[in-house]
C-alpha cells in the first residue's frame, strides 16, 4: 500500500467474491488492492472514507443513442454523459445512428471521435453500423477501433441508417465473422410488422398490437441459425418478448455464440400501465404485459440474458406526441438506470451483486473491456457510491440529459447515486460535476477475446 495515493473504505464493499467490508486502494488510476477493512493508510495517501454507503464498479452501458453531432437538439456527449455520470454510471458505448453522420466509415468515426472528445465526463466507445452496401468498411471500422457493428433487421426510423435483409445480413455477418467480430442486431421481422395491424393514435394497446412477439422471435430465430451457420458472434438487443427465450437457451446449450440484454423499461414497466397517450413510453420493440416481464426476470436469474443496459434513446419534447405510430420511439434512461433496476430487482429477492453482474461486470465483458466493470487490483479505480435503502421520486426537472422528458416520472425509486469516480478521480458527488475528464475508448487490442468473454 506504500505507493497508494487514494484509498477508499467502506463497510459494503461490492467485489467479485462477494460484498464485505474493505479498504481499496488506488494509483495512477488503477486499483490496486482489496484489503481488509481495518487495514493501516498510508501517511500520503488520502482516504474517503463513505461509511455504510455501498462501493460498487462503475456501470458500463454498452447501448446509448447520444446522437452527437447532427441531431444535438435530441442529445450530445456533454449532457449523455453527465447524466451518465450521475447515474452512476462510468463507461458508456455510442450507438452509430441518429447521429449525422452515422458511425458507418472511419472517416465518420473521426467526426464522432473530434465532437466527443472534449465533452465527455464519463468514458466513451463507439460501435460501427452495418449498412447495405458498406460491407467494405466493416473492417476498416474494426481496425480502427470501434466495438462491434450494429445492425437492423427491420426499418431503423431514420432514412440514413437502412436496414438490412436476409441476403445482406449473411453478407454483413461472414465477412465481421471473418475477423471474429461482433454483430449486435436489432432483431425484430420487416414482415411479421407489416402484417400487424397498425391502426395508429393515442392507443397504447394499438400500438402494442403493431409490434407482436412473433417479429422479435422471427427475428432471432434467424439470427441465431445464421451465427449457427458461420460460427459467427451475435448480441441480440433489448429483448423484450421473452417468448424468445427457449430458442436462445437451446441455441447457447449447443455452443451458439449469441449472448442477449434487456433494459430497465422492460424489467420496470408495464403495458397495463402505460396510458393512452403517453408516447414517453414508447420503444421498440415495445413495453410488454406484466406476465411477459416475469419471464424476463426469471432469464436474468438463470443467466439467459446476460445483461442490462439503457438503450437511452432520446428526442426533442416535440416528436414524442400523443400518435404513437408518429411519435418517436426511445425511452430515455441513463441517470434512472441504476435505482429503476435496483428497486424493482429488490422487490423480486434480488440483491446487488445481481444488480452488478448485469449491469457492469457482463456489459463490460460483453465490449471486451477488460479493465472495467469489478473492484479488484488491476481495473480502473471506476466506483459508484450508492446509498441502497434512501428513495427518491423523479422529477424530470432533476435529470442531466438534454430533453427531460421520461416514462420514470414521479415514480419512487430505491437507490441514491452519492458520488461517482472515475480512474480515481471524483467526478461528481451530491450533484456537483467536475469539468470533463473522460477518455475515449477503442476496442483492446489484439482483437481476439478469451472464450469467457466471448460467452460472458
Amino acid at each position: 500500500m506504500s505507493d497508494a495515493e487514494l484509498v477508499l473504505r467502506s463497510t459494503r464493499v461490492i467485489t467479485p467474491e462477494g460484498t464485505r467490508a474493505a479498504t481499496v486502494t488506488v494509483s495512477a488510476g488503477k486499483i490496486t488492492a482489496v484489503l481488509p477493512y481495518d487495514a493501516e493508510v498510508p501517511p500520503a495517501a488520502r482516504l474517503e472514507d463513505v461509511g455504510d454507503h455501498v462501493l460498487l464498479p462503475g456501470l458500463v452501458d454498452t447501448h446509448v443513442h447520444v446522437n452527437d453531432p447532427g441531431r444535438t437538439e435530441w442529445e450530445g456527449f456533454w449532457t449523455a454523459t453527465r447524466a451518465a455520470a450521475a447515474g452512476g454510471i462510468t463507461t458508456l458505448v455510442d450507438m452509430p445512428l441518429n447521429s449525422l453522420p452515422p458511425t458507418t466509415t472511419v472517416a465518420n468515426l473521426r467526426v464522432k471521435q473530434r465532437v466527443a472528445a472534449d465533452k465527455a465526463h464519463v468514458d466513451v466507445g463507439f460501435w460501427g453500423g452495418a449498412l447495405p452496401g458498406n460491407v467494405g468498411d466493416l473492417r476498416p471500422l474494426h481496425d480502427a477501433g470501434v466495438f462491434g457493428f450494429k445492425a437492423f433487421l427491420s426499418p431503423s426510423g431514420v432514412d440514413e441508417f437502412p436496414h438490412l435483409d436476409r441476403e445482406q445480413l449473411a453478407r454483413s455477418l461472414a465477412e465481421i465473422t471473418g475477423f471474429d467480430g461482433l454483430l449486435i442486431v436489432h432483431a425484430e421481422d420487416p414482415h411479421r410488422l407489416a402484417a400487424a395491424p397498425q391502426q395508429g393514435g393515442p392507443r397504447y394497446a394499438d400500438f402494442l398490437a403493431s409490434r407482436p412477439r412473433a417479429a422479435e422471435d422471427t427475428a432471432i430465430a434467424h439470427l441465431v441459425a445464421e451465427a449457427r451457420r458461420l460460427n459467427a458472434r451475435v448480441h441480440v438487443l433489448h429483448l423484450s418478448s421473452a417468448d424468445a427465450l427457449p430458442l436462445i437457451a437451446a441455441a447457447r446449450a449447443e455452443g451458439v455464440r449469441v449472448t442477449v440484454e434487456t433494459c430497465p423499461h422492460y424489467l420496470t414497466l408495464t403495458a397495463e400501465e402505460v396510458p393512452d397517450g403517453a408516447s414517453e413510453f414508447k420503444c421498440c420493440p415495445p413495453i410488454r404485459e406484466a406476465a411477459n416481464q416475469d419471464l424476463l426476470w426469471q432469464a436474468l436469474a438463470d443467466g439467459t440474458i446476460d445483461c442490462v443496459v439503457t438503450d437511452h434513446s432520446p428526442s426533442t419534447a416535440d416528436l414524442k406526441t400523443d400518435d404513437f405510430a408518429t411519435a418517436w420511439g426511445g425511452i430515455s434512461g441513463l441517470q434512472l438506470s441504476l435505482p429503476a433496476v435496483w428497486t424493482e430487482a429488490r422487490r423480486r429477492g434480488h440483491g446487488l451483486e445481481d444488480v452488478v453482474r448485469w449491469m457492469s461486470t457482463r456489459t463490460a465483458a460483453l465490449a471486451g473491456l477488460a479493465h472495467k466493470g469489478a473492484i479488484e487490483a488491476g481495473r480502473d479505480a471506476d466506483f459508484a457510491v450508492l446509498a441502497p435503502d434512501e428513495t427518491f421520486t423523479v422529477d424530470p426537472a432533476g435529470l442531466q440529459h438534454r430533453n427531460r422528458v421520461t416514462a420514470y416520472a414521479g415514480r419512487t425509486l430505491y437507490g441514491v447515486v452519492k458520488a461517482t469516480w472515475l480512474r480515481g478521480e471524483r467526478i461528481v458527488a451530491d450533484g456537483t460535476f467536475t469539468e470533463p475528464r473522460g477518455t475515449l475508448l477503442e476496442r483492446p487490442r489484439p482483437a481476439a477475446t478469451t472464450e469467457r468473454e466471448r460467452n460472458l
